[in-house]
């Protein structure tokens, strides 16, 4: 096994979910996304869409991105808003879950959570082909084709404002990545198999 852990990052619409889920499928290797709201949920007594209404209300400030992690690094969660307390929690629970072997993780800032760890590759999925996002979002999602545009910038937003709240890195700044792939160009199919050679 060349890597441990695949950390995914994707556009609303790429396929990301899709792909994650069908290279665990194949690889035997659990895949954690909304698994990880879902422990952080029951470890703190806070429903899950409470929880993603937190990840939505973060704001992009560059000073409240810093002292959202000099809260952090410190250990000081007293001081943290409500979002900073949740991203704690994430950030253990995708480290615990680490712990357990090799694993996918979607989304979450996981690549942050485990950048100590050795056999990390980092991956972003993009889709560059626009009707085959918008078939995806009102098709596999059930979003009204008149509201496709409007959830999908809606959604890139709050993973970049979340992203960049907890890192201070650009979400869609491929110089974060290993390793980007475009389903749109590729298909899920391929790009399930490029990341089976890494495993």
């Amino acid at each position: 096994m060349k890597f441990r852990y695949i950390t995914i990052e994707r556009e609303y619409g790429s396929g990301g979910t899709q792909i994650a889920r069908l290279l665990a499928e194949r690889t035997k290797i659990p895949c954690y996304g909304r698994e990880i709201l879902e422990e952080v949920s029951r470890e703190n007594d806070i429903s899950v869409e409470k929880i993603e209404r937190y990840e939505e209300s973060v704001t992009n400030s560059f000073l409240y991105s810093v002292y959202m992690m000099t809260q952090t690094v410190s250990g000081n969660t007293d001081m943290m808003t409500g979002n900073g307390h949740i991203y704690v929690a994430e950030q253990a629970v995708i480290r615990r879950l680490a712990a357990g072997g090799p694993a996918i993780f979607l989304g979450h800032c996981a690549s942050e959570a485990l950048r100590e760890q050795d056999g990390v590759i980092k991956v972003f999925i993009r889709c560059t082909d626009e009707e085959a996002k918008r078939q995806r979002i009102t098709g596999a999602y059930g979003i009204p084709e008149a509201q496709a545009d409007v959830v999908r910038r809606k959604f890139d937003k709050k993973r970049a404002n979340y992203y960049y709240v907890n890192t201070v890195k650009k979400w869609d700044d491929f110089r974060n990545y290993d390793l980007v792939l475009d389903s749109g160009r590729l298909g899920v199919e391929v790009c399930v198999d490029i990341l089976g050679t890494i495993l």
